[in-house]
């Protein structure tokens, strides 16, 4: 029989793609999750991981077991659940702006969903200013989202600049008019990088609208123009302007946001989830 908390080190392991961010995850020491996948691989007569200098990856025969891996702890988690006087059941309605999900959301969620089986999480991803218009109108439980810097509303979960991003910038900065690949309005980050190019008197034009952040990739690595994205979301084949090229822009900050009204114990849960999730990737 296979041995869970092995499964869970593997799981963790390729959510992370790295040995210290998946002990850093499950609160485990670094050498506890090698030892883990070392009598995983021994039990099984196979190589499940692939290391290089950069980042840990999956074999064929750790594909292969993947799928299997995360059914047998979603088992479990129904298991446990189902003999807990105090599990947590219902429904919540999470909104979670475009940029987060394609950097940290699935493994913000994916041990949330698999611990808590009997609540029915509906997500819907959308832009900050989307999400919170929606929530006003009550069609969303919890907002995960960007807010300016002096706006008081929800909980901190972490502050972090917003960089200007290219695939050649020298190119670029020299064709005229500054073009910009952004988000619709009301998109935060829009607003703040066309403030900070109006306030320097900085000539701008609007090269690629999209409401999707591969779509706003896909245009910035054909070298149309400048993106602005969170550092740690900038998107592989894009380049930081140097500073001192453009106008420097604002911080942002992401915070959880209840609305008034939903399952208390719900949001509470999954909001301490996130908020344990987030800042511990951020700290490792």
């Amino acid at each position: 029989m296979l041995d869970l908390s092995q499964l869970r080190s593997f799981v963790a392991v390729e959510q992370m793609g790295s040995f210290t961010l998946a002990a850093e995850r499950l609160g485990l020491g670094q050498s506890t999750v090698s030892q883990h996948i070392q009598r995983l691989e021994t039990a099984l007569g196979r190589r499940l991981l692939a290391r290089d200098t950069h980042k840990v990856m999956l074999t064929g025969d750790g594909e292969a077991l993947l799928s299997h891996a995360r059914a047998m702890l979603s088992i479990e988690g129904q298991v446990q659940s189902l003999f807990k006087s105090n599990s947590l059941r219902g429904s919540l309605r999470l909104g979670v702006s475009e940029d987060f999900v394609t950097s940290q959301l699935p493994a913000v969620l994916e041990d949330f969903v698999r611990s808590h089986p009997s609540v029915d999480l509906e997500l819907t991803v959308a832009l900050s200013g989307v999400l919170y218009e929606m929530q006003d109108n009550g069609e969303i439980d919890l907002v995960l989202a960007k807010r300016r810097l002096g706006d008081a509303r929800g909980k901190l979960v972490y502050r972090e600049p917003l960089v200007w991003l290219a695939r050649d910038p020298e190119r670029v900065l020299a064709s005229g008019p500054l073009p910009l690949i952004a988000f619709p309005p009301p998109s935060v980050t829009r607003v703040i990088a066309l403030e900070a190019l109006g306030r320097n008197g900085v000539p701008w034009r609007i090269v690629c609208t999209c409401g999707s952040l591969s779509g706003l990739t896909a245009a910035a690595r054909a070298g149309m123009g400048v993106l602005v994205q969170p550092r740690s979301m900038a998107p592989s084949g894009l380049k930081e302007i140097a500073a001192g090229k453009l106008p420097m822009l604002e911080d942002v900050e992401f915070v959880l946001v209840p609305r008034k009204g939903a399952d208390q114990a719900l949001v509470s849960a999954l909001s301490e989830d996130i908020l344990q999730k987030v800042r511990g990737l951020r700290s490792a």
